[in-house]
C-alpha cells in the first residue's frame, strides 16, 4: 500500500496517534516502527522519513504528551478565574485525570525527559514546568502558599497528584476518590503561610 494519502505530514501524526494507542493498550514494549508501518499501511521505510529510530519516535509521543498536558492545565487554570484556590484546584484535577487516563504515556513522557533529550522535547517539558512553576509563584505572592522554595513546592505538588494519579490508575482508588483526594493535596498546600507557623 503507498503512503500517499499522508503526504504533507499527515503520516507523521498518523504514526503519533497509532503509537499512543499502542502505548496505551499493549505497552511500551510493544512500540516498534516496523509494526505501526504495518498499522498505518505503509512501508517499513516510511516512519524513517519522520522518526530517524525508536528513541526518537519515543521522544516524539513523549513531547506530544508533555505539549498536551501543557494545554490542558493552562486551560483550567483560565476557567478558574482569579481565586488561587480555584485555580490551583483546576490545575490539580487536570493534572490528575490526564495521569490517571493516560499512565504509561506520563512514564515515557518522565522516563524521555530525564534520559538524552531532543530540544523540542527539552522545549515542551519546560513549557509544562514553567505553567506549573508560575502557579506556584502566584501562590506564593498571594501569601497562599509558604514562602519556601518554589522548585521544591512544585516537586512535592507533581509528587503527590502523581501518587493520586497512580492510586486511581491502578484501581486502589476508586475514581470517584480522585477528587476528594485532589482537594484535600489543594487544601494541605494552601493553607498558607500562617499555617507554617503553627
Amino acid at each position: 500500500m503507498t503512503d500517499a494519502p499522508y503526504h504533507h505530514g499527515r503520516l507523521r501524526v498518523t504514526l503519533l496517534a497509532e503509537a499512543e494507542q499502542t502505548l496505551r493498550e499493549r505497552g511500551i514494549d510493544a512500540l516498534s516502527l516496523r509494526d505501526l508501518a504495518r498499522q498505518a499501511g505503509v512501508s517499513h521505510a516510511a516512519p524513517r522519513r519522520h522518526f530517524e529510530d525508536r528513541k526518537a519516535l519515543l521522544d516524539a509521543l513523549a513531547n506530544v504528551g508533555f505539549t498536551r498536558l501543557d494545554r490542558e492545565i493552562r486551560a483550567a487554570i483560565n476557567s478558574a478565574g482569579d481565586d488561587f484556590p480555584a485555580r490551583l484546584q483546576a490545575a490539580s484535577t487536570a493534572f490528575v485525570r490526564f495521569a490517571a487516563r493516560d499512565a504509561a504515556l506520563v512514564d515515557l513522557m518522565f522516563a524521555a525527559k530525564n534520559a538524552g533529550q531532543s530540544p523540542g522535547l527539552s522545549e515542551a517539558s519546560e513549557r509544562l514546568f514553567a505553567t506549573v512553576g508560575d502557579l506556584i509563584a502566584q501562590g506564593q505572592q498571594a501569601g497562599a502558599l509558604p514562602p519556601r522554595s518554589p522548585e521544591r513546592l512544585r516537586l512535592l505538588l507533581v509528587a503527590v497528584l502523581q501518587g493520586i494519579a497512580v492510586l486511581v490508575a491502578s484501581g486502589r482508588a476508586a475514581p470517584a476518590q480522585a477528587d476528594a483526594l485532589i482537594a484535600d493535596a489543594v487544601s494541605l498546600f494552601a493553607r498558607g503561610p500562617a499555617a507554617e507557623a503553627r
